[in-house]
């Protein structure tokens, strides 16, 4: 599909615009595949706002898988609240820090079959932090926003997170891999929202079948 390239770089482009008033923020904290890894797991159905500030608040006190596993659970609650299920979250973190310390010495492991192996890591979370924690190359995180948005471009044609992943390696050249998942999720969350998508301010619009798309600004 020879217009893909031209779609990431467009909306790239666009992007640019907008800035990113977090970046700030993130700079206070220590980015390597731990803290990355992380502040992954407290995304889940929460703003990126309420993300970097619990990212902030846990990972400037605990900064370690070790440091982690023992904390007080009602601690690490205490500290990321307000986070989408931030109960749930607060264990599994305590949980997978404990299972880092104690079955990979201490250190992330840096193989995607290894990260897998850890419960409450999935196929999402472990491509951020082979692609954003240890800068490797060829992986495609795939969130809500990277699945919804190549469908509704009419790129592919998928129900789940892992089809849209295998789909878009075919499609999408290399070197736009690591960057889509950004990309995407800041697209979705400014131009191409999931409801009532603002296409008349879209770089792309005339490159979009607007799948599945009932009504727009």
């Amino acid at each position: 599909m020879e217009d893909v390239g031209k779609v990431i770089r467009l909306i790239r482009e666009e992007m640019k615009k907008h800035g990113n008033i977090l970046d700030e923020k993130w700079k206070k904290i220590d980015k390597n595949p731990f803290t990355v890894l992380i502040s992954c797991l407290l995304s889940l159905r929460t703003k990126d706002e309420v993300t970097a500030e619990a990212s902030v608040r846990l990972l400037t006190k605990y900064k370690s898988p070790e440091d982690l596993a023992n904390a007080p659970l009602e601690e690490i609650e205490k500290l990321i609240f307000p986070v989408g299920f931030y109960r749930v979250k607060a264990k599994r973190i305590k949980e997978i820090s404990k299972c880092i310390v104690e079955k990979f010495d201490g250190k992330v492991p840096d193989k995607f079959e290894e990260l897998l192996k850890i419960d409450g890591i999935g196929r999402k979370t472990a491509s951020v932090v082979m692609a954003y924690g240890f800068n490797k190359e060829g992986y495609i995180a795939v969130d809500t926003h990277c699945h919804r948005i190549p469908n509704r471009l009419g790129w592919i044609r998928t129900k789940t997170p892992e089809e849209t992943e295998r789909e878009l390696k075919k499609i999408v050249p290399k070197e736009y891999w690591k960057e889509l998942n950004h990309l995407f999720v800041r697209f979705g969350q400014t131009i191409c929202l999931p409801i009532s998508p603002k296409c008349s301010v879209c770089p792309v619009e005339k490159y979009c079948k607007k799948v599945g798309v009932k009504r727009h600004r």
